[in-house]
């Protein structure tokens, strides 16, 4: 079993930034592949990218390029993911996942493990 435990959101203004960490505990074997997943009220959830074992990275969302970035935490057992957010704007008001699975993939039902989720509301 794996447990995710995402943290980080919160609110804040467009412009602003926030880091949301995903933290894996457990055994994963093979999955090592960390997507972040978003889903805002009466829409779907949406893939946002993916950091997978080898530490390639995959964007699917078009509007958060160059906006949000996914990274490993190298210094201790490389077991927390971070997602990077900056720029935030209100279209980025959502409730934020992370999910483990065997690749990266931006179709949900590829990952096995997911977190709780965190809050991200943007506001003016």
């Amino acid at each position: 079993q794996l447990q995710l435990v995402e943290s980080g959101g919160g609110s804040v203004k467009p412009g602003g930034f926030l880091r949301l960490s995903c933290a894996a505990s457990g055994v994963s074997l093979d999955y090592n592949a960390i997507g972040w997943f978003r889903q805002a009220p009466g829409k779907e959830r949406e893939g946002i990218s993916c950091l997978d074992s080898s530490g390639g990275v995959y964007v699917y969302e078009d509007s958060v390029k160059d906006r949000f970035f996914i990274s490993r935490d190298n210094a201790t057992a490389k077991n927390t993911v971070f997602l990077q957010m900056v720029s935030l704007k209100l279209e980025d008001t959502a409730i934020y996942y992370c999910a483990a699975s065997k690749f990266c993939s931006s179709y949900s039902g590829f990952y096995t493990y997911w977190g709780q989720g965190t809050q991200v509301t943007v506001s003016s």
